[in-house]
C-alpha cells in the first residue's frame, strides 16, 4: 500500500516543496510543529533506516544539511533538531523513510525527546561489550 509520502512524491496529495532533485523530496511538514519544520524524503520507497541503501542515505542526509542551513538563514530559530523515527516501537508512523528538520524558537512548544542518562550504572566492561558487539555486526 502507498504511503502518502509516496502520493506526495507523484503529485496525487499536494504539498509545498521547498527542494527536490532526482532522489529525494523535501517539503514542509503540514503539522508546522515550528515555523519551517520540513520533511526530506527519498523517492524511493524505502520504509526505514535499515532498508535505505547507504548511497541514497548519504545523499538525503546532505540535503537535510544544506537546509537546516537555508533554514538557519530564513528564520534564524534559536536551535533546530533532526529528528528520524524507525519502527512502530520508536514512534515512526508513515513507513516511508523520512527526516523531520524542525526549527527551535525559545519559547516554543515543541517537547524535546528526553534521553535517560545510565552512565552512573555502566561499567567499562558494559561499554567494552557493546563496542565489541557493534564492530562485530560490521563485519
Amino acid at each position: 500500500m502507498e504511503t502518502v509520502f509516496e502520493k506526495i512524491i507523484k503529485r496525487e496529495i499536494p504539498a509545498h516543496i521547498v527542494y527536490e532533485d532526482d532522489v529525494v523530496l523535501a517539503f514542509l511538514d503540514i503539522t508546522q510543529a515550528t515555523k519551517g519544520h520540513t520533511l526530506v524524503v527519498p523517492k524511493g520507497a524505502f520504509p526505514d533506516i535499515f532498508s535505505l541503501p547507504e548511497d541514497v542515505a548519504g545523499h538525503l542526509f546532505s540535503v537535510v544539511t544544506k537546509l537546516s542551513k537555508a533554514i538557519k538563514k530564513a528564520f534564524n530559530p534559536d536551535g533546530l533538531n533532526t529528528l528520524n523515527n524507525n519502527g512502530s516501537f520508536a514512534s515512526q508512523s508513515v513507513f516511508h523513510f523520512h527526516v523531520h528538520i524542525i526549527p527551535r524558537y525559545i519559547g516554543d512548544d515543541f517537547k524535546n525527546v528526553l534521553m535517560v542518562n545510565h552512565v552512573s550504572s555502566l561499567t567499562k566492561e558494559d561499554y567494552l561489550q557493546t563496542k565489541d558487539s557493534i564492530k562485530a555486526a560490521l563485519l
